[in-house]
């Protein structure tokens, strides 16, 4: 019997592998295991996830690499796995249905999958299907337990116990009354809000352009939407996004800016716009790219009470002492393990199944 620490181990060593590719260099590091085999393959897998999905620029692929290695570390997967039984339990299949809007989005539920002693039948978005099947060979070489637990497959979905699925809201009513006999956990479209108080210092704001801008908006953890005050004024606001303005160099976010600037123009909506983001006044959560909403609020209690009611269509409320479960300025995109999806503990499902 395959022990958890062992799982723990081999996930530990991935993390190893992981830390020799980060935003501010790529550097081969003597004596991590297999890397002979492995470094330049990856090197070239991060290459074609690059040319396939012009979303993925090299820059967002490393730095969701960069964040998984810093998660993959000893002391944070003992954590994390603390609660998970080492008692012999019989091993199900659970499929996990992946979205494909950032790099390794659904990274977190393969770790749990399998740190809790399941197999797993992944099916990849196809924006995002180069970079997790490098990763799971590279664990089966470091832990030859996991071959023949992990497999990818592009065909429908058979033969499984569970599943996890992500997807928009419309896919979402497909996969729940396509997996309706199955134990599941069925993931749909949230996004994350900042609350503005006024408080806020240059620093927040220059943090903040992180929450708003790391893999373009695309994150269901990125802040598409902004409370403030009755007759906010948005300069310092404006002034900590300016720390991102080289964004608009990348030709497809450019063209989103242009393109949703001229539909704005032409519906004659109020904007304000730094010639690289816009906002505009919305109640929605759901911004497209290079737009942000925001809504004003009169008092405090009553915005706490909507962000309550309306919490199923949030991950992340970015804010400064504002609200419990809040996430500082800045670290929406540094989610630890145990920052679960939608609040779901996945390890407490699998357990169950």
């Amino acid at each position: 019997m395959e022990s958890i620490q062992n799982r723990i181990n081999a996930f530990i060593k991935l993390g190893t592998f992981l830390s020799q590719f980060s935003v501010e260099k790529i550097k081969k590091i003597d004596g991590i295991e297999h890397n002979e085999l492995f470094f330049d393959g990856f090197l070239h897998q991060i290459k074609i996830a690059q040319e396939k999905n012009s979303w993925f620029t090299k820059e967002n692929i490393l730095f969701s690499l960069n964040s998984l290695s810093k998660s993959l570390n000893k002391s944070d997967l003992e954590h994390f796995t603390k609660d998970i039984s080492s008692k012999n339990k019989t091993s199900k299949k659970v499929a996990i249905v992946m979205a494909g809007n950032i790099p390794l989005v659904g990274f977190h539920d393969f770790l749990s999958v399998l740190l809790s002693g399941h197999s797993v039948i992944v099916k990849q978005s196809s924006n995002d299907k180069h970079l997790l099947p490098f990763l799971a060979k590279y664990l089966e070489y470091v832990d030859v337990d996991f071959k023949g637990k992990i497999t990818f497959t592009e065909e429908k979905l058979t033969n499984f116990d569970a599943v996890i699925a992500t997807g928009s809201d419309n896919t979402a009513r497909y996969f729940e009354y396509y997996f309706k006999n199955k134990p599941n956990i069925i993931r749909k479209s949230r996004n994350s809000v900042a609350v503005i108080t006024g408080k806020e210092t240059e620093e927040d704001f220059i943090k903040l352009a992180d929450d708003v801008f790391q893999y373009f908006g695309l994150g269901c953890r990125s802040v598409s939407k902004l409370y403030v005050p009755k007759d906010y004024n948005f300069d310092a606001f404006f002034n900590g996004m300016y720390a991102k303005k080289d964004i608009i160099n990348n030709a497809k976010y450019a063209n989103n800016y242009d393109y949703n600037k001229a539909v704005y123009l032409m519906s004659l909506f109020d904007l304000l716009e730094n010639g690289f983001l816009m906002i505009k006044e919305d109640e929605s959560y759901s911004s497209p790219i290079a737009t942000i909403f925001y809504e004003y609020y009169d008092n405090e209690i009553d915005l706490k009470i909507k962000l309550h009611q309306d919490k199923d269509k949030i991950q992340c409320i970015v804010a400064k002492d504002f609200i419990e479960n809040e996430v500082a300025f800045g670290q929406t995109q540094h989610p630890k393990l145990t920052d679960f999806a939608d609040g779901i503990n996945t390890l407490e499902f699998l357990a169950n199944i």
